[in-house]
């Protein structure tokens, strides 16, 4: 019965959704990708919503029924009728009445499983569409028949673009850039390769303090555009991949116009999404590396090279989750992010019966067995975290959504009254669960 009400209410969502965009014709920013799409999406808005009157997908509001409720304003009604009734009625109020509705939209584009994005596309058609990074072994990738199947349907957004539509592309990555040979449209690369228009470079990890008080606070890059060299400083925030959203930022802001110190200005005043390379306090004087919105292959290698950057005299701490969602990969994945796991950390915590390759993996390459601890649940690792962690600790918590890493976290935050502010996750529906 819930299965045929939501094909119901998503029938009817979308068709409302098409007449509000036929009715108002906004343009569209279209984000698809493996990984970094949410971040990217964020900034993006950040810079559009300093010009233009800018609408975003909330969250990670990117299915077929996410992207109807972003182009419609509407909140996900969870498991309430009277909700999705209220969404259905003002729907039907947007077609009918005048209304201020916004001149961009800056839609997240998921796929889950074949042929997701095609049917999005058959009806939104972007201004913009942007490509972060592929995976040699994307999220979601046991429901489709290989990662090429993945590519493909990606690459759907890219054969969606409007006639005078521009493609921004990761410039890093071989197979984004592959989709340049899908559309005749105009192209703007970014990354950090030389042949990037937006080109990355001086990475940096920023600390304050000194001796055994010294701690990151952010990261120092600077932006290369055709026009002039910009330095950013991301506060809050860790990772080479914190660079990859502001560029493509950069890239679209170009394609519109905007000059590179206005979009520079937008940029000053970001903050960092919850739950994605995100600096937190911890408990006796810790330090949290809060990456636990999602996880996949190469979105954990990345956070552990950032996990290995970072410049302390105490203790690495990798807290690692399940990997979902990888199907035949599952096995060979977890245990290669357990060999890296052992190269950066001095001690491996793992939650989840996946993620028992994880230890299995870092045993396998010579981790002593009394730095490697196993737990069911992240409620578990954070209890038992509080017991270990010392002043300077650094600690990187990862994994994916369905393990609830966010749990682990809010045991060990310095600050707990904050958690609604700082943590992913912290809607009612989603404490529920």
């Amino acid at each position: 019965m819930k299965s045929i009400l939501k094909i119901v209410v998503v029938a009817i969502l979308t068709w409302e959704a098409k007449l509000v965009l036929k009715k108002y014709k906004p343009k569209i920013v279209a984000v698809t990708g493996s990984v970094g799409k949410t971040s990217t999406k964020d900034v993006i808005a950040t810079v559009l919503s300093h010009f233009f009157f800018v609408r975003k997908s909330e969250k990670s509001f990117n299915s077929e029924l996410g992207v109807p409720l972003t182009v419609l304003g509407r909140p996900n009604g969870w498991g309430s009728i009277t909700a999705w009734l209220k969404n259905i009625f003002e729907g039907f109020a947007l077609i009918l009445l005048p209304n201020h509705y916004p001149e961009w939209l800056v839609l997240e584009i998921g796929a889950d499983r074949p042929g997701d994005i095609q049917k999005l596309t058959s009806w939104v058609k972007p201004d913009i569409a942007v490509i972060t990074r592929l995976s040699k072994v994307p999220v979601h990738v046991e429901f489709f028949s290989s990662p090429a199947q993945v590519f493909e349907e990606k690459g759907r957004l890219v054969e969606a673009l409007t006639r005078d539509g521009t493609l921004v592309l990761n410039a890093d990555d071989e197979d984004v850039l592959a989709f340049r040979g899908l559309t005749e449209n105009a192209s703007l690369l970014y990354g950090l390769a030389n042949n990037s228009d937006i080109l990355g470079t001086a990475y940096e990890i920023k600390y304050e303090g000194e001796g055994k008080e010294r701690h990151p606070v952010g990261v120092m890059f600077k932006v290369n555009t055709q026009e002039e060299t910009l330095e950013v400083f991301m506060k809050g925030s860790l990772g080479v991949q914190t660079m990859y959203p502001v560029l493509a930022s950069f890239a679209v802001g170009s394609s519109l116009g905007l000059s590179p110190k206005k979009i520079f200005q937008a940029i000053s005043v970001h903050t960092p999404s919850p739950g994605r390379m995100r600096l937190l306090s911890g408990v006796k004087g810790s330090i949290i590396i809060d990456d636990t919105y999602n996880s996949s292959p190469v979105a954990l290698h990345e956070a552990l090279n950032t996990l290995e950057r970072v410049e302390t005299s105490h203790k690495k701490i990798a807290v690692l989750g399940d990997m979902l969602e990888l199907g035949v990969y599952s096995t060979e994945e977890h245990k290669r992010a357990g060999k890296h796991a052992q190269e950066v950390a001095d001690i491996l915590i793992t939650v989840g019966i996946r993620a028992r390759g994880i230890a299995e993996g870092a045993l396998d390459n010579n981790m002593s067995e009394k730095k490697v601890f196993q737990f069911e649940s992240s409620l578990e690792a954070g209890q038992y975290l509080q017991t270990i962690l010392k002043t300077g600790d650094v600690v990187l918590i990862k994994g994916s959504q369905g393990v609830r890493m966010e749990r682990t976290v809010e045991e060990i935050i310095a600050d707990p009254l904050q958690k609604e502010k700082l943590l992913v996750r912290q809607d009612k529906e989603w404490m529920d669960r």
